[in-house]
């Protein structure tokens, strides 16, 4: 797999060196935005233990997951999604993907279980970089830049899992790296 030039829509993969950085270990990031300013996106792969309805507690009934999207703005909740016909205001990351709109129309859309998590992902703060320092990072090799494969179905590729199979497919050396431990002190 070939490393690309970083631009919205593709995965951003922690590389293994990365061990010990507390928001970025073992992470996926879906880039939503890179353009001169910086860059913005979201790890995919970061489920909290808490859920969106205990941080919106009208959503009683759902149990829909909320993810560590990154180190910014982690009092606030961001969200892509795959229904742009269903939320206005969304603006597109990559074909088939979208990332915020009308929250109101969210809440409502949960209420009333027109929405399921396959087409939604909700995330706590999220990733971003000024202007240079995302390209600064992959000259130090810090992540690796590939296509997003699973275009829409990203949402449902979500899980903790994500890096490894993401490492597996990058081959060569990164194949030590998929069985290892998260803390190597406990090889």
């Amino acid at each position: 797999m070939m490393n690309l030039s970083p631009t919205k829509g593709h995965l951003l993969i922690a590389e293994p060196s990365i061990i010990g950085d507390v928001s970025f270990n073992r992470s996926v990031v879906l880039l939503a935005d890179h353009n001169d300013q910086g860059s913005v996106g979201f790890i995919m792969n970061k489920p909290l233990e808490q859920k969106l309805k205990d941080f919106i507690p009208i959503l009683t009934g759902s149990d829909l997951p909320i993810f560590n999207g990154g180190p910014v703005e982690q009092d606030n909740i961001y969200f892509i999604h795959t229904v742009p016909n269903l939320i206005k205001g969304s603006t597109e990351i990559a074909s088939g993907i979208f990332w915020g709109g009308d929250f109101d129309t969210v809440i409502r859309l949960i209420e009333n279980n027109k929405i399921q998590s396959k087409e939604i992902q909700f995330f706590l703060g999220y990733s971003g970089w000024e202007a240079e320092q995302l390209n600064q990072e992959l000259l130090e090799k810090s992540w690796v830049v590939v296509e997003n494969v699973h275009e829409k179905d990203i949402l449902t590729k979500s899980s903790q899992k994500l890096w490894r199979e993401k490492i597996i497919e990058l081959g060569g050396d990164y194949l030590l790296w998929s069985n290892a431990p998260e803390n190597p002190h406990y090889n």
